[in-house]
């Protein structure tokens, strides 16, 4: 009897060292095949896929004593995320498992650009790192089509604007998100809009900000360059913005704008069309969408470029011609 008391006590000791040396273990800082490694955890991982994950990764750890300790500590409710995770020097095995359940994920960033037309997103988007081309087959339509907006013309409707991504996720879920700002913008820009606009939906705000943006050289012009719109289109005066004609134009354009080309008609030349192109030219940012729906009050008709930057703005013709001839043309 007084053996088998003693054989208990010795195990029961040993559990004890085993499980103090576990929990030693699981505070001291992982040894690394590099200063940091990359990890990668499969959608669905068990624990034990994700430790020999880990493993193969570059930490240096046994596979088996890794997945004991997560099959210890972790959390049910809280199970493992996938995806691409970073392992950097002097991280526990503690603080391994509260990453792959916090889904502290590998980030990147792209950044979409104020101005940008559709064609610019694409290129980004297809340039950016560890980012999967889930698009690159699509057509414009197929991706309208996926997004949930069928029949809807692409071009404006993503946000400018900075988004960070897991690496390895798809484009489409940049372009979800962005999309989704946009809208939330574009509604909040509508709520607030200046009484007795001649838009008559948020889409013909968001038409006008987006050849707001593509004038404005000096940010604090934009609400007078929009105010000069809008006093066209409430006078039924064409709008006669270039960029609508350049983008009109498409490849076809080679960065000279030349006089037969505001005289070739295309839906989006507001030199040979009355009103407001039938779609966005590029994409607006919030300033340039806040002052398409709030306009300055002004009676300027006409603007030209300082070339500084800045727009002198006109109240007639006569005064706009007299403007271009010193700015444009260095007369007097």
């Amino acid at each position: 009897m007084r053996l088998i008391s003693k054989f208990f006590l010795i195990v029961l000791v040993l559990a004890a060292a085993g499980a103090g040396a576990l929990w030693w273990w699981t505070t001291q800082p992982l040894a690394l095949a590099a200063e940091k490694v990359e990890i990668s955890v499969p959608p669905g991982a068990s624990l034990r896929t994700a430790a020999r994950k880990a493993v193969e990764g570059g930490v240096r750890a046994p596979s088996d004593l890794l997945y004991a300790y997560f099959r210890l500590a972790s959390d049910p409710a809280q199970p493992i995320k996938p995806g691409e995770y970073e392992v950097t020097r002097g991280m526990t095995p503690r603080a391994l498992l509260e990453k792959l359940e916090q889904g502290d994920r590998i980030v990147l960033a792209i950044t979409l650009v104020e101005g940008w037309n559709f064609r610019q997103v694409r290129e980004a988007l297809a340039k950016a790192d560890h980012l999967k081309p889930e698009t690159r087959d699509m057509t414009p339509a197929d991706i309208m089509q996926a997004l949930g907006k069928p029949g809807l013309h692409p071009e404006g409707r993503f946000f400018p604007d900075t988004y960070h991504y897991a690496k390895n996720s798809s484009d489409l879920a940049v372009l979800r998100q962005s999309m989704q700002l946009m809208d939330a913008r574009l509604t909040a820009a509508w709520e607030a809009r200046s009484n007795g606009l001649p838009l008559k939906s948020p889409e013909e705000a968001l038409i006008l900000a987006s050849i707001v943006e593509k004038e404005t050289g000096k940010a604090a012009d934009r609400p007078e360059i929009a105010g000069v719109f809008i006093n066209r289109l409430k006078i039924g005066m064409r709008l006669q913005t270039d960029p609508t004609v350049i983008y009109g134009l498409g490849e076809k354009f080679d960065g000279n704008l030349r006089r037969s080309d505001l005289t070739t008609d295309t839906p989006w030349n507001t030199y040979t069309r009355a009103g407001l192109p039938p779609t966005p030219i590029a994409m607006p940012g919030r300033a340039s969408l806040m002052a398409a729906v709030q306009p300055a009050a002004t009676s300027s008709l006409y603007f030209v470029a300082r070339g500084d930057g800045s727009s002198h703005f006109s109240r007639s013709l006569d005064e706009h011609n007299r403007a271009v001839n010193k700015f444009q043309r260095g007369g007097n």
